[in-house]
């Protein structure tokens, strides 16, 4: 029996949707992670945000930071991280993609410039200092992220299970 095939249009109605996302992480020059609060929600997240039509995620992690924090970032794409999460808070799956934004001197600290409606404040931290404020889900993840790029293992991570690229299960900080 011959295969049928669906009309494009048919096909494509059919196909799971997912909202995607891109942001960059940087650390300063003495390795501590830097963080956006947001006005939102009241969470510690990295600049970023969701895909315009026609974006890459690489695309959307550059013009989202050039956004929140006024920082124009010019490096290559390097991949730290690729975040799945199913249905639940939100209506559709997430697919996200953080990138390695690199190290910021305390000059480039001090020229960040925050749009107040989306976040209220930045803050560099070590690791310890992160792990005193953030909830476990959001340290795991900084944890994470931090370690790929440390390792340069890129790490996938679905809901809070972290697997390095090679699909070994990865430490957990």
């Amino acid at each position: 029996m011959a295969k049928q095939w669906l009309p494009v249009e048919q096909y494509v109605a059919g196909l799971p949707k997912a909202a995607v996302y891109g942001c960059l992480f940087f650390t300063d020059t003495a390795g501590r992670p830097l963080q956006l609060l947001s006005s939102v929600h009241g969470g510690w997240q990295w600049p970023g945000g969701d895909m315009d039509p026609g974006e890459s995620p690489w695309e959307t992690a550059v013009r989202e930071c050039r956004e929140e924090t006024g920082l124009v970032f010019t490096g290559p794409p390097r991949l730290l991280a690729t975040e799945f999460m199913p249905v639940g808070q939100w209506p559709v799956t997430k697919v996200g993609f953080v990138f390695d934004g690199g190290e910021l001197t305390d000059e480039e600290l001090a020229r960040i410039t925050l749009d107040p409606e989306e976040h209220s404040s930045f803050e560099v931290r070590t690791m310890d200092e992160w792990a005193q404020v953030l909830d476990t889900r959001a340290w795991e993840r900084l944890a994470a992220v931090n370690r790929a790029r440390r390792t340069g293992c890129p790490v996938y991570r679905e809901m809070r299970r972290d697997v390095c690229a090679d699909h070994r299960p990865g430490p957990a900080a």
